[in-house]
């Protein structure tokens, strides 16, 4: 259990905190985009190889779904700022050990695999604390914005981040990338340094492994037996299969129908990005319905109906169409989803859920690729993204249909649980002083 702390308005600097939180955030992000962007385009170009591409997925996929597993339970009973700081110096100074090695004259792939890994591992710490501490400093009712906000930013790094990655990695070189992810991390961890977090303090828990295996099991138990937080978290990985495993399969329709020409497959990320940076600022500025599972229901549908129109689409302008409408729905899904989940977890089980949530986005997407990238190799791109598109809606019918589907919707429909500091249930009042251990932080 935890005790009711400071109401919201005991935060007048919430603003700020939010501000100084999402521009650390924003840095780090810039530096993790382009790492990834700069591996991967390194892999591609030094090997030409489908197993070393297959390879490197596996590395930077798995190791976020294992530490997942884990990390939930240490945002529950550790500092999440430092828990957040101490995985972004981790990465950072692994990248920096790669960068020193490779100036070095070590470039075997080995080490490439071995900086994917970390990084995902440190994704696995950081995605379940930072979904559990943003409530600590953001008043519950402007939670959806914050998260709108966050969406954004997050899109608009999907425009600014290829872009740059490519000047970069064609004038300078990649140690050079990694060298300005390390510089990120630095200003992000200093920037998060400065806001202040109170700490969150339960009754409940217990020391040691005995105690750390108590919650491990109670946070399996509260997602297993939890209607409400089962049936978001299915709808979450069932997206992910249908519908973000096939739209990697768009480039290849693309190709295989429009035409080969680099244009073209550029036209078709920059529609899916700039419609997630404008559905991001929409949410944002709209604060989004009160029902936050009507909003996660209905963009679900339209989104079955949107990949439908993927695979009819014979006009490539019309496709290009469908891939921006797309976009224009992520934060329309992703924004409840974990809004609503910030807002009805209790906070003393709100790092495991997110733990969750990395598991279900570290493992369902490579599912999703395991069966429709084989699959995309014996029928057509068009036929698959069709067959994805009916059965979300099918899906979506049933979730709606189920006992459980409409114990959601009533149960989101109401007001939330009264949060302390616009979100905690941490007990101590007082803001901690910048730069110790009371205060949580993020990098992306």
């Amino acid at each position: 259990m935890t005790t009711p702390a400071a109401t919201a308005p005991g935060r007048p600097r919430w603003r700020r905190d939010v501000t100084v939180f999402l521009t650390g955030q924003t840095f780090s992000l810039l530096g993790s985009m382009l790492v990834q962007y700069a591996i991967m385009w390194h892999l591609t170009l030094e090997t030409r190889s489908g197993t070393v591409m297959a390879v490197y997925a596996v590395v930077g996929f798995l190791p976020q779904a294992v530490v997942s597993v884990f990390g939930g339970v240490w945002a529950d009973r550790l500092d999440r700022r430092a828990l957040i700081i101490g995985a972004d110096a981790t990465i950072a100074a692994t990248t920096l050990a790669l960068a020193l090695l490779m100036l070095s004259g070590y470039d075997d792939l080995w080490l490439l695999y071995v900086a994917a890994a970390v990084r995902s591992a440190g994704a696995g710490i950081q995605t379940p604390a930072v979904g559990a501490l943003l409530p600590q400093i953001v008043p519950t009712d402007r939670l959806m914005r914050v998260n709108g906000i966050n969406a954004t930013i997050q899109s608009a790094m999907m425009l600014v981040a290829p872009a740059l990655a490519a000047g970069l990695y064609a004038w300078a070189s990649i140690e050079a990338i990694f060298f300005v992810d390390v510089a990120t991390a630095a200003i992000g961890i200093g920037l998060l340094l400065l806001v202040p977090v109170p700490r969150l303090v339960r009754t409940d828990q217990t020391a040691g492994v005995r105690g750390y295996v108590t919650d491990l099991v109670d946070g399996v138990r509260y997602v297993a037996t939890t209607p409400f937080v089962r049936w978001v978290l299915t709808m979450w990985g069932v997206v992910f299969v249908l519908i973000v495993a096939p739209s990697f399969l768009t480039p290849l329709m693309v190709v295989r129908t429009f035409g080969d020409e680099v244009w073209k497959l550029t036209v078709n990320e920059l529609a899916f990005s700039i419609g997630m940076t404008l559905g991001g600022v929409a949410v944002a500025w709209w604060g989004g319905l009160r029902n936050r599972v009507h909003m996660v229901v209905l963009t679900t549908g339209l989104f079955g109906v949107l990949n439908v129109g993927l695979g009819l689409s014979t006009n490539m302008w019309v496709f290009f169409t469908f891939m921006f409408l797309i976009g224009l729905g992520v934060p329309f899904f992703s924004t409840p989803t974990m809004t609503v989940l910030q807002e009805r977890v209790e906070p003393e089980r709100l790092g495991r859920v997110f733990g969750f949530v990395g598991i279900v986005m570290a493992v369902a997407m490579p599912l999703g690729m395991a069966v429709f990238g084989p699959l995309a190799d014996r029928y057509s791109v068009e036929s698959l993204l069709v067959a994805a598109g009916a059965a979300l809606i099918l899906v979506v019918l049933a979730g709606v249909a189920l006992p459980s589907g409409r114990r959601a919707i009533a149960e989101a429909g109401g007001d939330p649980a009264p949060r302390a500091d616009g979100g905690s249930g941490a007990v101590a009042t007082d803001d901690a002083v910048p730069g110790t251990a009371d205060e949580p932080a993020h990098r992306g």
